[in-house]
């Protein structure tokens, strides 16, 4: 079984296109979970209409498939709720200068 600490580690490795920085730290990944050996990994995407939303998914199926758990896991996309600046964390919140 694969920690959810590794699932986060692997994802950092995923940058957004856009912003230059990796989703974990930019506060794309909502959740992180594993129920009956399914793994769900909830993507909050910067925008409803962002046009890297499938290069992204592409990316973190890639990083699903390094850690051998792709065929037992599933992504959820949240167009519910809106990301926001709010997300970022602390050092890449410094970096950008806000």
């Amino acid at each position: 079984m694969v920690k959810i600490e590794d699932i986060l580690n692997k994802l950092r490795e995923v940058t957004d296109p856009e912003l230059g920085y990796d989703i974990v730290s930019l506060g794309e990944i909502e959740d992180v979970r594993e129920e009956n050996g399914i793994y769900t990994i909830k993507f909050l995407p910067t925008s409803p209409l962002c046009p890297f939303i499938s290069a992204i998914l592409e990316q973190i199926d890639e990083k699903l498939k390094e850690l051998n758990i792709y065929d037992n896991s599933k992504i959820e996309i949240d167009f519910e709720n809106k990301w926001s600046l709010d997300r970022v964390s602390p050092e890449v919140r410094k970096q950008l200068g806000i």
